[in-house]
């Protein structure tokens, strides 16, 4: 029997042979950011391309980053909804980010905290199963809800935030919130004006998380 020995060098070439027959290697795959949202970032009462995040998704290509961005929000959604649609989602486009922009619905439905809070955390944890980074964008409500509920409602998105890690934006809608010019005539969804002050109270949080 004759026996080959391949010099470390040869070896390297042979590894190199391979790795390049791959393509689709974890280096190469274009990366996907999610976002799993509500009206807010639906695009609700806007002319479809102006809102938020198709304005990220506009600067990540100015910027030249290999990042596309799946828009899954859907107007009426609660933590509930997106809690049940997240697994389907992560399955099919396999995102490297999850943005989650959730639990103004619940709020104004007055559902039980305990169950935002709950299903906030799954969802984190099924994103971060699915080994995708995670940004939480956090609401707060008028004081009519009475302030023992609208504090708790406050607190429990940078509760969930700490306990999970997960980098949090305290208040999505802060540069528009107080400015009536901003908001539609239902007094409750952000213009297209506002869209560009919403990204920029993301941005700042978002962008370590898409590397260099």
């Amino acid at each position: 029997m004759v026996r080959l020995h391949l010099r470390p060098a040869i070896w390297l070439m042979a590894a190199s042979l391979l790795l390049s027959l791959h393509p689709m290697s974890a280096y190469s795959a274009s990366k996907t950011a999610l976002v799993l949202g509500d009206s807010l970032s639906a695009e609700y009462g806007l002319v479809r391309g102006s809102g938020w995040v198709a304005l990220l998704q506009e600067r990540l290509q100015r910027e030249q980053r290999d990042l596309t961005i799946v828009n899954a929000s859907i107007s009426g959604e609660t933590t509930s909804g997106g809690r049940t649609r997240l697994a389907a989602l992560l399955e099919k486009h396999r995102p490297t980010l999850v943005i989650i922009e959730l639990g103004a619905n619940d709020a104004l439905r007055g559902l039980s905290l305990n169950a935002t809070e709950e299903n906030l955390r799954e969802m984190i944890s099924a994103a971060k199963k699915a080994h995708a980074k995670v940004l939480i964008l956090g609401m707060q409500i008028p004081p009519n809800y009475g302030p023992d509920y609208t504090q708790k409602f406050s607190r429990l998105f940078a509760t969930v935030a700490k306990e999970t890690h997960s980098p949090l934006v305290p208040f999505f809608l802060e540069k528009v919130a107080l400015r009536p010019e901003l908001i539609q005539a239902d007094r409750l969804h952000p213009t297209a004006e506002a869209q560009p002050l919403m990204l920029a109270s993301v941005w700042p949080t978002l962008q370590p998380l898409l590397g260099k």
